[in-house]
């Protein structure tokens, strides 16, 4: 019996009767000129269908032709992920109605992938979990729907349906992890910090701009729940294409208390796709999922297979890039983070953003400040991830400079940050439009001084007694006095040179 949970059970509550367990799929688009069987650029945001030839239309009689640059690609990602790389491999039909995919079959890897036997370290709360890799395997991305109807954006209710097929063939790589059992109330956690580190890779590594946002980078979420103390894994459910670091941790919780609730009411759990839903956090059954028998895999007759020399996979091996946790440790010596300071910017996915931001002249404690505070503010507001948000490390640093110049102070620079993800322009024109320059002229400062000091005499007569903490009553009177564009410290030095 199959039963749908109407009200979850509490995260808490959940954990102390099940176990969960995890497997996660990221898709990684690689970047290369053209697609991973044919010569069609990979550019995206084209015009729908402009990017497409006989290859990727599946067209009788045309025939595919391994893109070299992808499998360079495909082995630097496995050996980045602690892979074996397999001395010969080949690819596989991976046959299932792609409504997207113009062939209705994908042409991908099976059981034998590129690279296999891997794992990387993830770090969560200050604990390190290991996330064992089974595979990480070549294959095509499929084309894209546009539901065109209806108020779920989704093919039910919708009136009819575009393709696009200018994404069908682009290359992809599919990295599966084992199962993974960690902490129950840390799972959510280490998945989150899992895909925002396979990101970190990738980026590192050049083979893929990894924008979830841009679907370059998705993810797909396994869970099932098990009672506490068994050893029998419980049926798993599949959320798919999930976007963002949130959302991935946000999917976790929510089939927990899902699951849950299914089990605790004496129903089972039916093995199942799920959509996730950005807008209040929840997911929707999809399809009955498939085993791999159902897909009839069979070696892909029109491809040779791959052998990559061993000579050449050492070479490759000597381009990646420094390890995430050796640079992260690196960084937090250079910058004078404490553990605290760097397991929160790890955390909140801000590590790259704090490295571009201090690279275009911001001291590391200001850039940690404007992205963990301010910034981060916002995109919780907006439910959304840092990177998202429509400010460019080089504009916080150029508010940040704004502030070293005294041009304008911190509460100013809100405003400014306010501008700027308003789209209101660069920071030096939003300090313009909205007349947020801080006055430093000592006429004007002066007589703001004069009220102040006629406005409140004990707090003047205590300076002139030598109470020089009196003076913070006065400057808070001249800063509401400026609207908070009075350069405080020029104020002080004003108060204590007329009360001296």
């Amino acid at each position: 019996m199959s039963i749908t949970a109407t009200k979850l059970v509490p995260f808490d509550e959940a954990l102390s009767r099940y176990q969960p367990v995890m497997g996660l799929e990221i898709h990684v688009e690689l970047n290369t000129a053209t697609k991973m069987f044919c010569g069609c650029p990979t550019e995206f945001g084209a015009e729908p269908n402009t990017q497409v030839c006989p290859v990727c239309l599946g067209l009788p009689g045309a025939l595919p032709v391994v893109n070299a640059k992808a499998v360079e690609s495909a082995i630097r990602m496995g050996l980045a992920l602690n892979c074996q790389i397999a001395p010969w491999c080949r690819f596989a039909r991976k046959n299932y109605f792609y409504p997207d995919m113009p062939k209705n079959f994908q042409t991908s890897q099976y059981d034998e992938p590129i690279a296999f036997d891997g794992f990387i370290d993830v770090d969560v709360d200050g604990e390190t979990y290991r996330i064992d890799i089974e595979r990480a395997h070549m294959e095509e991305d499929t084309g894209k729907s546009l539901h065109v109807g209806g108020s779920t954006g989704r093919i039910h209710g919708a009136e009819h349906s575009l393709l696009d097929y200018n994404r069908a063939g682009i290359p992809l790589i599919e990295i599966v992890t084992r199962t993974i059992e960690v902490p129950g109330d840390k799972a959510p956690a280490v998945a989150r910090a899992f895909v925002n580190q396979i990101r970190d890779l990738m980026v590192a590594l050049g083979v893929s701009d990894a924008r979830m946002d841009q679907g370059s980078m998705r993810a797909d979420v396994n869970l099932s729940l098990k009672p506490l103390g068994s050893d029998q894994l419980g049926t798993r459910t599949e959320t798919k294409n999930v976007n963002s670091f949130r959302s991935v941790e946000r999917a976790v919780r929510y089939e927990i208390g899902r699951h849950a609730a299914i089990l605790d009411g004496g129903g089972s759990i039916l093995q199942e796709t799920r959509h996730f839903h950005e807008s209040d956090g929840t997911t929707s059954a999809g399809r009955p999922k498939s085993d791999a028998d159902d897909y009839r895999y069979f070696p892909e007759p029109d491809l040779a297979p791959v052998a990559p020399d061993p000579a050449w996979v050492e070479e490759l091996r000597g381009t990646l890039p420094e390890p995430p946790a050796e640079r992260r440790k690196r960084l937090q010596s250079e910058w004078g983070f404490s553990d605290l300071d760097m397991r929160d910017t790890v955390g909140a996915g801000a590590l790259d953003l704090v490295v571009e931001t201090i690279a275009a002249g911001a001291a590391p404690q200001a850039a940690k400040k404007w992205w963990l505070g301010e910034l981060a503010r916002t995109a919780n507001e907006q439910g959304k991830d840092l990177p998202a948000l429509p400010i460019t490390p080089t504009q916080v640093a150029q508010i940040q400079g704004l502030i070293d110049a005294k041009r304008i102070n911190d509460k100013l620079a809100r405003q400014v940050f306010e501008g700027v993800l308003a789209g209101e322009g660069e920071p030096e024109e939003v300090v313009a439009s909205r007349g947020l320059e801080v006055v430093s002229d000592d006429g004007a400062l002066g007589d703001a001084v004069d009220r102040a000091i006629a406005n409140d005499p004990d707090a003047a007569q205590k300076i002139r007694d030598g109470k020089q903490a009196a003076a913070g009553a006065l400057i808070g009177f001249v800063m509401k006095e400026m609207r908070g564009q009075a350069d405080a410290g020029r104020v002080r030095e004003l108060i204590l040179e007329k009360l001296s």
